[in-house]
């Protein structure tokens, strides 16, 4: 199981910069679209670049120091 805060989602897959503002983690999407292709992001632990990248449940996401899990509900 995924360490992190688990933010519950509609439906899966979810594209990883709406993720991102949906959780919480940035404040718009233009804001994680700039911090994914910068390299700060990291799913399951590596860094990803791919701002449209598909997240299914839970796929753990983390912004500086920050994770959140992806959960269906």
């Amino acid at each position: 199981m995924q360490k992190g805060e688990f933010v519950v989602v509609r439906e899966v897959p979810i594209e990883l910069c709406q993720f991102l503002k949906f959780g919480g983690l940035t404040g718009t999407g233009g804001e994680a679209k700039y911090l994914i292709s910068e390299g700060e992001v990291n799913v399951n632990g590596e860094v990803e670049t791919r701002k449209r990248r598909k997240l299914t449940e839970g796929d753990a996401v983390t912004l500086h120091g920050r994770t959140i899990v992806v959960a269906l509900g």
